[in-house]
C-alpha cells in the first residue's frame, strides 16, 4: 500500500478522465450520423455521449491540480486502465440503444473493437442502425493507432511530457521516431492515418460502395481491425474484385510500419527499401500469397469457398485474389473475409492458422507477434550454430546493419515465450470452459493476436456469439493483453510492480 501512496492517482484519472471526453466526442459524432441516417437512434447515440461526457469531464476537472510528472509504473496503469475503462463506457452506445442485449456481450464486441481484434457476437449486422454500425467502426479507428496516442498529441497542452505513454503503448524494437518531440511524432503519424483513411475511402466510393459502406470499411481497414457493415464481410462484395483489391492494397499499407510511411511522403525512398522488416513483410506477403492463390486454384472446391463469378475475371484471378486477401487479412490481423478458408483444404487451414502467430510490421496498426521480432529470433537462433563452433567469437545479432544490444534480444526471446505460454493457458481454459480442440486452438490464437476469425466453431462464416459468458471474459482478456503486447498489463499482475520503490 506503500507503493500504492507514491503513485500520481491525480494525474492518472486525469488522464483516463481526459480519454473518455475524447471517447464522448466520437459518440457525438456516431449521433450526427444517427441523424444524417434517420435510424431512430439519435437520442440514445446521444445520450451515451452525454453520460461519457459527464464521467469523463468530472473526473479531468476534478484531479487538474495534479503533479504534472509520469513515471513508468503511472505509464502502464494509464495504458491498461485506458482500455478497460474506455471499452467499459464503450458499452454504452450498444445497451442504450438496445443494439446489443447482456453487459458480456457489448463488452465483448467493444473489447474487440478498440482491440482492432474484430470478433463478433453479432449474427445480424446490416439489421443495426448507421449510428450503432458507424460506432462499431470507430471503436477500430481509435483503438488502431491508440487512443493513448492520441492523448500524448494533446498532452503538450497541459505541460506535460508523454514518452512514458508510447513507450507503454509500444514496447520493444521499432521505436523509430519522426521528431524528437514524442508529441510530434504522435500528430505526424495521425495525420497519415487520417490521411490513408480519407484516400480509402473516396476510392471504394469509385469503386461502387456505399458512401457509408465505404468510411466504415476505411476505419476496420487502416486499423486493422476486421468489423463490416455486411453479414458476409467483403464477401458481399465476391462480384466487384476491384473493391476487394482496394482494400488489400490498404490491408498491406496498414500492417507496415506507420515511420517507412512518413518517410515515404518526404520522398526518402531509401530509408524505407533498407529496412529489414519491410523487405522481409514484403517476401512472406508475397510467398505466402502464391502458395495460397496456387492451392487455391488446383485444389480448393470453388463451390465450397463460394468463390465469385468465374467466368468474369477467370479462375486464375479469382484464385490469386482470394489467396492474397485472406492472406493479408491473416497476417496484417485485419480479418477480413472473402471466403471460408477453412473450407480450401486441411493444409490451407493449418497454413492459415500458422500466419495467425507472424503478424505485422512494429510500428503498425497490426497485432500479432511481428516480423521483426521473428527476424531477430531466427538470426539469433542462425548465430548460435556459428557460436556452438567458435565459443569465444563474440558474434552480435546485426539488424538495420547495426549489432542489437542483448537486452533487446532477452527481451524478445522472453516476449515470444510469454506469448506461447499465453496461448497455451489460452487453449488449456477455452477447452476447460467446453469448446473443442479445434475452435479453442483457433479462438487462442486469434483472441491474442487480434485476428478475429479463428477455427472450428469460431471460423469464418460463424462468430462468437454462441460462445460461454465467462469463454467471452476470457477471450476479451486475451483480447487485451494481445493489444498491448503482453507485459503493459501483465506486469500489473507482478507483486514486484506494487512494492516500494
Amino acid at each position: 500500500m506503500r507503493s500504492l501512496s507514491r503513485l500520481n492517482l491525480k494525474i492518472i484519472f486525469h488522464l483516463l478522465g481526459l480519454l473518455l471526453v475524447v471517447n464522448a466526442g466520437f459518440m457525438f459524432l456516431s449521433a450526427l450520423v444517427s441523424y444524417f441516417y434517420k435510424d431512430g437512434v439519435v437520442i440514445d447515440m446521444f445520450y451515451a455521449g452525454f453520460i461519457t461526457l459527464v464521467i469523463g469531464g468530472t473526473a479531468f476537472l476534478v484531479t487538474r491540480n495534479h503533479r504534472k510528472e509520469i513515471q513508468k509504473r503511472e505509464g502502464y496503469l494509464i495504458v491498461t486502465l485506458g482500455w478497460i475503462s474506455m471499452s467499459l463506457i464503450g458499452t454504452l452506445p450498444y445497451f442504450i440503444t438496445g443494439a446489443i442485449p447482456g453487459f458480456t456481450n457489448a463488452f465483448f464486441e467493444t473489447m474487440s473493437g478498440y482491440t482492432t481484434t474484430g470478433a463478433s457476437i453479432l449474427s445480424d449486422i446490416e439489421s443495426l442502425p448507421e449510428g450503432v454500425l458507424f460506432w462499431r467502426s470507430i471503436t477500430h479507428w481509435i483503438g488502431g493507432m491508440g487512443i493513448i496516442v492520441l492523448a500524448i498529441a494533446i498532452l503538450p497542452l497541459l505541460g506535460i511530457g508523454g514518452m512514458q505513454l508510447f513507450s507503454a503503448e509500444a514496447p520493444g524494437p521499432g521505436g523509430d521516431k519522426l521528431h524528437p518531440r514524442i508529441a510530434d511524432t504522435a500528430k505526424r503519424l495521425w495525420v497519415i492515418y487520417v490521411a490513408y483513411t480519407l484516400v480509402e475511402t473516396l476510392l471504394l466510393k469509385l469503386a461502387g460502395m456505399s458512401f457509408f459502406d465505404a468510411i466504415n470499411h476505411s476505419l476496420s481497414t487502416l486499423s486493422t481491425g476486421g468489423f463490416s457493415t455486411k453479414n458476409a464481410s467483403i464477401a458481399y462484395w465476391n462480384d466487384q474484385p476491384i473493391i476487394q483489391y482496394i482494400i488489400a492494397f490498404f490491408m498491406f499499407l496498414a500492417g507496415t510500419n506507420f515511420v517507412l510511411s512518413y518517410f515515404a511522403f518526404k520522398t526518402n525512398f531509401s530509408k524505407v527499401l533498407q529496412d529489414d522488416e519491410f523487405k522481409w513483410y514484403c517476401y512472406c506477403i508475397l510467398s505466402f500469397s502464391v502458395i495460397a492463390a496456387l492451392l487455391v486454384y488446383f485444389k480448393a472446391d470453388f463451390s465450397l469457398s463460394t468463390v465469385d463469378h468465374p467466368m468474369v475475371w477467370g479462375r486464375l484471378e479469382s484464385a490469386f485474389r482470394h489467396g492474397v486477401f485472406q492472406v493479408l487479412a491473416i497476417v496484417t490481423t485485419t480479418g477480413f473475409v472473402t471466403a471460408d478458408y477453412t473450407a480450401w483444404t486441411t493444409f490451407l487451414t493449418v497454413f492459415f492458422f500458422g500466419l495467425m502467430f507472424l503478424g505485422g510490421s512494429a510500428g503498425s496498426t497490426a497485432g500479432g507477434i511481428k516480423i521483426v521480432r521473428h527476424l531477430i529470433m531466427i538470426k539469433n537462433g542462425i548465430l548460435e550454430f556459428k557460436r556452438t563452433l567458435h565459443p569465444n567469437a563474440i558474434l552480435p545479432v546485426r539488424y538495420k546493419n547495426k549489432a542489437v544490444s542483448q537486452p533487446i534480444v532477452y527481451n524478445i526471446l522472453g516476449f515470444f515465450i510469454l506469448y506461447m505460454l499465453s496461448f497455451i493457458m489460452g487453449v488449456l481454459v477455452f477447452s476447460w470452459l467446453g469448446l473443442d480442440f479445434k475452435t479453442a486452438l483457433g479462438g487462442a490464437a486469434s483472441t491474442l493476436g487480434n485476428v478475429g476469425p479463428a477455427l472450428g466453431d469460431l471460423g469464418p462464416v460463424n462468430n462468437y456469439g454462441a460462445l460461454p459468458a465467462a469463454a467471452k471474459w476470457w477471450a476479451s482478456f486475451l483480447m487485451l493483453i494481445g493489444r498491448l503486447e503482453l507485459f503493459t498489463v501483465l506486469i500489473l499482475l507482478t507483486p514486484f510492480f506494487w512494492r516500494n520503490r
